[in-house]
């Protein structure tokens, strides 16, 4: 048997390793029959927001039929580009890119230089920018552009390079790991060479899996985040998987715990895991071995340590001092981001997805008001959670989780919001990963990346998620082996995102026209052979109301994902449906994480995990990055 690597593993695959999927004998069934029992293609699917002015699904309709894409006037300012397979950055003619940061450079100067023989000074990990980079924000703080940027991940055969693949072996190899990952904040500046760090900026800060956190909202003090560490269940250290991001209108950043339970085992082979450890995925095994080398990560010995994890995590970049904030009030879930706007009544509304096959989708609405220079300190505390049901018919509801409506105790819902979820009757969803939220128009997007494992099994038997909930195909996730993902956008009732009600649409189905020619897997109709991709993940607007729709899927560019190349961005017009590609990435990254300049002359683009010999060359170690990209005439990029 060929044993696996665990390290070279995603987070999704090791997720799959830990709770493989059941044998599969019933994949014959034709996919089509699906969708048009559910009278999909006839009424779901739309591709521009003018759909919702229809007002009526068989509107929907009419406008597929009606509206061109191809014909309509192009909004994007920039000559889209084809694939590419290569290691390199590709942008369109006109544009220029150059990188920002990558792992290991420094934020201050006492930092060890970095060096690709050891992966790093071990004692300077928290010095500097650090593995991994995902979701990301700008702010501008007086006159000064401050990044704050996610590291959700290390890979430790890169960053331990000296040992057997990458397996940490003492202690201080575990505080390394520890360090390169969670959020980096900085100061950013453009020179005569560009944009760069501003080193020893006094913004600048490493917050890792080590620093200090306070817990807040329904969970704090509760018996259920209690340690003998933290008696009071209020403080914790460290946040972790941190993936995508937030941004609040009082100029505060939102970093996302995502895939936090492969941090937690134990080395006690007689320990029973408790119950809940099965919804969130938390096995005995862990993918870095913190457990034998930092007791806090052992489950046997602290029981409630994996509860303090999987929160949306509120951090002051203005204040290099001041303590992030666990907010509970918005669920522990793997959360991917959260994406903030403010009501018709002024209260924050938080949109969340839950990144896991078969989990659900979330809205926070606040109980009070948002004011400006007011206090916001309560505002991500106290409010009312909500889980979203998705109609075949094209309407939804948001569906409160309550101790009436679940049975729960506030602090459970706050832990167990997945079971909370289930409790209610949600959707379950192909993975939800980003959403974003249109700044000129009354609607929302997510990003559904994909799942292989929807539909049935055998003898009419479903597929379900860790809790037990069926993963039946339906109008909103219409395909089983879904391997190329779609995005779902919903329009508030009242034109109101605290309205419990929507109703929704399809903004792509994405495919292979080439590879295949089934409605089911070809995609829609605003994807064609120049444009295709597979597993949508991030996902931001910018100000003019353009998408841009960022990849982590299958690049091997062979089988059904022939000719779709490397993971890439792209920009989507909600108005027409229009797609169309602005950046292809290196082989083997992921595209990930989006941000603007302060005078939207400088797009900002991270790259994850990318194939050697990206950025440096050969022979050098692959390494995460920050790109900037530029119109060589200066003028605003998106």
């Amino acid at each position: 048997m060929t044993e696996i690597n665990k390290n070279d593993l995603s987070w999704d695959e090791w997720d799959e390793l830990q709770t493989p999927p059941p044998a599969v004998t019933d994949f014959d069934k034709v996919v089509e029959q699906a969708l048009s029992r559910r009278g999909f293609l006839g009424g779901i699917l739309a591709m521009g927001s003018a759909a919702a002015a229809m007002g009526s699904l068989s509107g929907v309709g009419a406008l597929m039929s009606s509206t061109s894409a191809e014909a309509s006037t192009s909004r994007f300012a920039f000559k889209p580009i084809a694939i590419a397979t290569d290691s390199t950055i590709h942008v369109p003619e006109g544009y220029t890119w150059k990188v920002l940061s990558k792992w290991g450079d420094p934020l201050f100067s006492s930092a060890a230089p970095f060096s690709d023989e050891t992966g790093g000074d071990a004692a300077s990990a928290d010095k500097v920018f650090g593995e991994n980079t995902d979701g990301m924000e700008l702010f501008v703080i007086g006159n000064r552009q401050v990044i704050a940027v996610n590291h959700e991940y290390v890979n430790p055969e890169i960053n331990l390079p000296k040992n057997d693949k990458g397996n940490p072996a003492s202690a201080e190899d575990v505080m390394k790991l520890q360090n390169l990952q969670g959020v980096t904040v900085m100061e950013v500046a453009e020179g005569e060479n560009g944009w760069g760090i501003v080193v020893d900026s006094p913004f600048n800060r490493r917050i890792t899996h080590l620093t200090p956190m306070k817990i807040s909202g329904p969970a704090a003090g509760s018996d259920l985040l209690k340690t003998e560490a933290d008696p009071t269940g209020t403080q914790s250290l460290g946040t972790f998987n941190n993936c995508g991001a937030g941004k609040t209108p009082w100029g505060t950043y939102l970093t996302c715990e995502e895939n936090f339970n492969g941090y937690f085992g134990t080395t006690d082979a007689a320990f029973k895991l408790p119950d809940d450890y099965k919804r969130y995925g938390i096995v005995a095994e862990t993918r870095y071995a913190y457990e034998k080398f930092d007791p806090r990560f052992d489950v046997a010995k602290n029981p409630n340590e994996p509860r303090r994890a999987g929160y949306v995590v509120e951090i002051d970049p203005s204040d290099a001092s001041s303590t992030p904030v666990k907010r509970t009030a918005l669920g522990r879930i793997k959360h991917e981001n959260a994406a903030v706007v403010i009501a018709r009544d002024g209260r924050v509304v938080v949109y969340m997805g839950d990144d896991e096959r078969g989990e659900f989708l979330y809205k926070y609405v606040s109980n009070d008001v948002y004011v400006p220079g007011g206090d916001t300190s309560k505002l991500l505390d106290e409010g009312m959670l909500y889980v979203a049901m998705f109609s075949d018919e094209g309407t939804g509801e948001w569906l409160a989780l309550t101790p009436e409506t679940t049975g729960m105790k506030a602090d459970e819902i706050a832990v167990f919001t997945r079971m909370a979820a289930s409790k209610v009757g949600a959707t379950t969803m192909d993975r939800p990963e980003w959403v974003a939220v249109n700044p000129v128009a009354i609607e929302a997007y997510c990003c559904l990346t994909n799942n292989t494992r929807r539909g049935e099994v055998k003898d009419g038997k479903m597929r379900t998620n860790a809790g037990g909930d069926q993963m039946t195909l339906n109008a909103v996730n219409p395909r089983e082996k879904n391997g190329y993902g779609q995005i779902v956008r919903w329009y508030p009732a009242n034109n109101d995102h605290a309205d419990a009600a929507f109703k929704w649409d399809l903004f792509a189905m994405a495919g292979n026209p080439v590879v295949h020619r089934d409605s089911a897997y070809a995609g829609s109709q605003n994807i064609n052979e120049g444009n295709m991709f597979n597993s949508p993940d991030g996902m931001m607007f910018d100000t003019t109301g353009l998408v841009w729709i960022q990849t982590d899927g299958e690049d091997s560019n062979e089988g059904d994902f022939a000719g779709q190349g490397n993971n890439q961005m792209l920009a989507g017009d909600p108005v027409t449906g229009r797609i169309e590609r602005f950046l292809t990435g290196p082989k083997g990254s992921e595209v990930t994480g989006l941000t603007w300049s302060a005078d939207k002359r400088t797009m900002f683009v991270g790259i994850q995990h990318p194939d050697a010999p990206f950025p440096e060359g050969e022979g050098k170690l692959p390494r995460s990055a920050i790109i900037a990209i530029k119109r060589q005439d200066n003028a605003l990029v998106g």
